[in-house]
């Protein structure tokens, strides 16, 4: 697998009008086709997943699937309805993760394609599809990691501010094919009573970016669902670049 390439043909311009008036705008065809096919074929063959939720305390915690295959069934079933309870609340999410910075800057799986990835939403061609369409200049990075929703898996509705409120706008970046909207998966903008304001079926090799405070859900994978949604997503950022230790 070769270093992965964006399309440069993308019209960043006439998406930074639709983003300036709506708050939301979606690319078609963002990478490279070969490259989309890479990276695909890596989320569905190659991902060391982790499992993501929230915790009693309602913060976002990880497993490997070793870790969580060696919890007992009665604890992973306690786990689990404590995680759909909070979720009954609004509160939380339950799917397969991969943090690629904390894995990129901790040595993890070294040698992995994701890391070419990571390295690319990083690069200043990258942050600066982020630039001109937000329209923010002073972009410094963007947080990433990669997502695997599959039967039963979901994120409620939230806001993306982010704890240090570092966040300028969020991005998704699809590569899921054939997916049905009744599958479920599918990402929801609320308005302030609650309807759908916008609603976007999975697709593959696109990328879709919105304003963080726009309030947001992945609804519930059905039990039915006929592949995995693979996405990788995160945010915009605008605090100062990591340097080197002096």
């Amino acid at each position: 697998m070769t270093g992965f390439q964006l399309n440069e043909s993308v019209d960043l311009k006439a998406a930074a009008k639709t983003f300036a008036e709506r708050g939301i705008v979606q690319l078609d065809g963002i990478f490279a086709t070969d490259s989309a096919a890479d990276i695909q074929r890596m989320l569905v063959q190659g991902m060391p997943w982790r499992l993501l939720m929230t915790d009693e305390n309602n913060s976002p915690t990880h497993l490997s699937q070793a870790e969580w295959k060696q919890r007992s069934a009665d604890e992973r079933q306690r786990i689990y309805q404590g995680v759909l309870a909070r979720a009954r609340r609004n509160e939380g999410f339950f799917y397969l993760t991969y943090p690629m910075i904390e894995a990129y800057l901790n040595g993890w799986d070294t040698g992995h394609p994701i890391h070419q990835l990571t390295e690319l939403i990083n690069s200043p061609a990258y942050l600066d599809i982020g630039r001109v369409i937000t329209g923010l200049p002073g972009i410094t990075k963007a947080d990433a990691h990669a997502c695997q929703y599959g039967p039963g898996h979901f994120l409620t509705r939230h806001i993306d501010h982010g704890p240090d409120k570092e966040r300028r706008a969020a991005y998704v970046l699809g590569f899921t094919q054939g997916w049905q909207p009744d599958w479920g998966g599918l990402l929801l903008f609320l308005k302030d009573n609650q309807d759908v304001d916008h609603g976007f079926l999975p697709r593959f090799n696109n990328l879709t970016i919105f304003d963080i405070n726009y309030l947001h859900t992945v609804t519930q994978v059905s039990t039915f669902a006929g592949a995995p949604r693979l996405t990788v997503t995160g945010w915009f950022r605008d605090d100062p670049a990591a340097r080197p230790q002096q």
